[in-house]
Parts: C-alpha cells; structure tokens; sequence
C-alpha cells in the first residue's frame, strides 16, 4: 500500500523472534519495517495474515450477549452514524439481577435485525482469547491496548466516516466489510480532540477520493494510524470484526507528566506560595521570576514515577 520513506527513523528496533504484531497483524512486513514505514504515519492493508476464529466468533458474541449476561458499557447498539440509548436494549434480568443495565436479548435481536450494529467494548475484559492477544501486544508495542467487536448485517453501516485518536488494527473475523479510508484532516490527534471537533472537515474529506477502498475478508488486517478518516459497511452477510485500539503515548503526554512532576516540586517552595503583591493588576513584574523557577523544575523533573504509574492504571490487573 505504500513505500516506507528513506532515511525514516526506526522506532522498533529491536531485534527478537518474531512476536504477536509481525506473526499475526503484519505476517510479510517485519517488526523493523512497520515501525519505520507505517507506524503513526501510514495505512497498512495485509490480506490473508491470518485465522482468527481462535481469537472471536460469531458463537462468542452469542455467548457473551445471551449466557454472561453481558452489560452496559461493554456492550453499545449503533445504527445510522448514531449510538443508541441504552435503555433501548437493556432491561432487569431476573431475580438476583434486577440493575436495568442488561442485554435484553430480544431487544437487541431486534435492533440487529432493523440493521443496528453491535458494539461489544473492551472484549479484553471479558473475552479471555482476546485479553492475551492485547496483553502480548500491549507488552510489545509499549502502549496499552484494548479491544472491540463489531457485528455488522448484512449492507449496514454502524457509523459514519469519523476518525480515532488511537491507532487501530482492524481484524476481519468473519463475513466481508467494505472500507472506505482518507487520510487525516487533523494529523495525529490527542484523546481530547475527537473527530466532532472537526465535523465539517471530516464530512468534506469524506466526500472526496479516498486513500483506500477495499473489501476486507476474513483473515485480512488493516491499520490504521490515529487521525485516518474511515467509514465500513457489511456486505452480503453479517460481519464480525476486530478493533485493536492502541492507545499509543505521544510526547505531549510525556509534556504533561514532566509539567505534573515540577509543580508537585513548586507546592513545597514557600516562595512559589506566596500571594502576588497588593492591587497587582496582570503578571508583569511576577512572570519572570516564576518562569525561572519553573523552568528549574523542569530541568530536574522525574516523569517516570508518574509515567509507570499512568500505565500500570490503564493495565488489566492480573487475577489474584
């Protein structure tokens, strides 16, 4: 799909045997290779890197909706470019579970069959298969990782072309998905600038000649870096598909940890908590001296005791 840049700084370079990203999500394009050509930067499309049926199924969606008892928010209902409200599929299940926020199995079916699709969330919290592949993956990419299922019928579309602000491998488990892809009108976004930030740019670009149209059978993965506009919509049949979210760290994270570690050092400075002057009426005369001091901080910060801290939090903790 496209040529790695020369020259473009390798990120992954470490040499090992092959692990969950070159031996499932990119079989042909080597740990090396990807870091250096396509991750954070391009669209990567692999046919056939795979059977997935060990991974998710259509039998596990009616195991974990119809015998778990699966509950919002591990489970959403999207039709027509919108999320459906909860109360539209979700009901008391029983004696000893009587909290309304339940798969009501015939609600559901029934909005499945009016052309909704399910979105089953955080499938690495429930479905034990797809917890080790994130986990493994998580280990290896060095950003945590976190899973969807998305059950399409046949020539519906759950929503609209829209962006992520993580990277995404999209694994094609059973039936066919057409994929419309454009590339990014606001590159490389944070997780609090979201795709309606950009509403009418996204809706532009979507209008316009895509970077990709394919149909995505089952075995085939595609990534996509965060910002990439796209839009799916299931073919002949009902289609199960994947969603692995990388929720990569980016430098301004690491801004924000460094920025935390020096005012938590500027709390214990008496001079820094004292009051401005009498009658002040703007920072003149205040900034300068408290820039420097700031600035001091910075250079002496330890952002890794918040960073590790960061991640352990957004890990699965493991079972006792």
């Amino acid at each position: 799909m496209s040529t790695p840049p020369a020259g473009a700084q390798d990120p992954g370079a470490a040499s090992a045997a092959p692990g969950v990203l070159e031996s499932r999500l990119t079989p042909g394009t080597d740990r090396a290779a990807f870091a250096r050509g396509f991750w954070g930067r391009e669209a990567l499309l692999t046919r056939r890197a795979g059977d997935f049926s060990d991974l998710f199924s259509a039998a596990a969606v009616d195991e974990l909706v119809s015998r778990r008892g699966l509950r919002t928010p591990f489970l959403r209902v999207a039709r027509n470019g919108a999320t459906l409200p909860d109360a539209s599929f979700t009901s008391p299940a029983g004696v000893g579970a009587t909290i309304g926020d339940q798969a009501d199995d015939t609600a559901l079916w029934r909005e499945f069959a009016d052309g909704a699709t399910l979105v089953l969330q955080a499938l690495q919290r429930t479905w034990a298969p797809v917890g080790d592949l994130t986990a493994a993956l998580a280990a290896e990419l060095g950003h945590p990782v976190q899973a969807n299922a998305y059950v399409t019928p046949p020539q519906n579309r759950g929503f609209d072309a829209h962006y992520d602000v993580h990277d995404v491998f999209v694994l094609q488990v059973e039936g066919t998905k057409r994929w419309i892809v454009h590339r990014p009108v606001h590159p490389d976004p944070l997780r609090d600038q979201p795709w309606t930030d950009h509403r009418a740019a996204v809706t532009e670009a979507a209008a316009g000649e895509p970077h990709l149209d394919t149909v995505l059978g089952p075995g085939d993965v595609l990534y996509l870096p965060r910002g990439w506009l796209h839009a799916a919509e299931a073919q002949g049949e009902v289609a199960v598909h994947l969603t692995l979210g990388v929720h990569t760290w980016t430098r301004y994270a690491l801004a924000e940890q460094l920025m935390r570690a020096a005012l938590a050092e500027l709390r214990e400075d008496p001079w820094m908590r004292g009051s401005l002057p009498l009658g002040v009426a703007g920072p003149d005369g205040e900034a300068a001296p408290v820039r420097e001091r700031l600035l001091a901080a910075l250079a002496g910060a330890d952002p890794a005791p918040d960073f590790h801290r960061a991640r352990r939090a957004q890990a699965r903790p493991a079972p006792l």
